[in-house]
């Protein structure tokens, strides 16, 4: 059974997740090494709303890149980049939110090098694909 984080956000909403998908934030894998898993990791400059977001792109990413009996990924490159696309149909604060919270690099991503069409980034944060050169941003 996998460990799990608590991580407490800015409003004071607490998420437990796997301790794989809180460790795609390399912020959050170095603040859980320093004090361990028995109090909530303190994210001051994230909302409630903004770590849902958060985690529910690392969960997708950490189930898509699992192996199957077949050992491939469980999702293709092309499932990957439809799911990307429809998850940044959002408002535009939250946009800014999720733009500024990977930028500040709360939640830098390691490990991801790839996105959709094999589309390198030179920053990989948790929103990776706001910054990569031939996606386009929803239109609200």
């Amino acid at each position: 059974m996998a460990q799990k984080v608590k991580l407490l956000s800015s409003d004071t909403q607490q998420f437990e997740v796997d301790e794989e998908v809180a460790f795609l934030s390399q912020t959050v894998k170095n603040l859980v090494e320093d004090a361990g898993v028995d109090d909530a990791i303190p994210l001051p400059n994230v909302s409630g709303r903004i770590l849902a977001k958060v985690i529910e792109y690392s969960k997708y990413h950490v189930e898509a890149e699992k192996k199957g009996a077949d050992d491939k990924p469980s999702k293709s490159d092309d499932d990957i980049k439809t799911w990307d696309n429809e998850f940044v149909k959002v408002d535009q604060a939250t946009l800014f939110d999720l733009i500024l919270v990977g930028s500040e690099a709360c939640f830098a991503v390691t490990g991801i090098e790839k996105l959709g069409t094999h589309v390198h980034c030179a920053l990989l944060t948790c929103v990776p694909w706001l910054l990569c050169a031939g996606r386009q941003l929803p239109e609200h």
